[in-house]
């Protein structure tokens, strides 16, 4: 729209002006959508670039070869997980097998585990009851193994017997260390 064209209608050159703001003010909003619109149409674009990029790099990829090699993938994740939990089931069989060791006084777990028939009692169905079963064979056997139940037989201090050896050998002992003998 021109402004000869609206002063050729015989319009006011106010109302002129005042349409011609209108006008303005409706071409700058259909510029600025233009301009989003724009910037979209070369996002997209950029987009479709990188895409088409990013295909052609597979397209000399055969399916059949990526398909082979998520199988092998997958079955390296599943053995792995399978080391792993043989891994983690032993240690948790020695652990219970150290365990019930030292529970039954046994002093060095070493040696007890090597009378034992490990392979024999992990595949065993009732773990618990068999090392019970295993350690009481071994402990029968070995005795030396496994520390005393009985108290301790052999003193350390004066047991109260004797015929006053024990206050003949202190007062020994004061004179000879040039003490008076001890009042009683």
């Amino acid at each position: 729209m021109k402004r000869e064209d609206l002063e050729g209608l015989g319009i006011e050159k106010e109302s002129i002006d005042k349409i011609m703001d209108w006008n303005g003010q409706d071409i700058e909003a259909e510029k600025s959508k233009t301009k989003v619109a724009e910037g979209e149409r070369d996002n997209y674009k950029s987009q479709l670039d990188t895409a088409t990029a990013e295909l052609d790099k597979f397209k000399d990829v055969k399916p059949e070869e990526l398909q082979a090699t998520i199988l092998k993938l997958q079955g390296d994740l599943k053995a792995k997980e399978e080391e792993y939990a043989a891994k983690e089931a032993d240690r948790i069989f020695t652990d219970t097998l150290k365990d019930a060791i030292k529970s039954s006084g046994g002093r060095n777990e070493k040696a007890v585990m090597a009378l034992l028939d490990v392979d024999a009692l992990k595949a065993s169905k009732d773990q618990t009851e068999d090392i019970k079963k295993a350690l009481e064979t071994i402990k029968e056997s070995d005795a030396y193994l496994f520390g005393a139940d009985e108290p301790i037989n052999n003193s350390v201090g004066p047991t109260g017997g004797g015929a006053g050896g024990s206050d003949s050998m202190l007062a020994a002992m004061r004179a000879a260390a040039g003490l008076p003998p001890e009042g009683k």
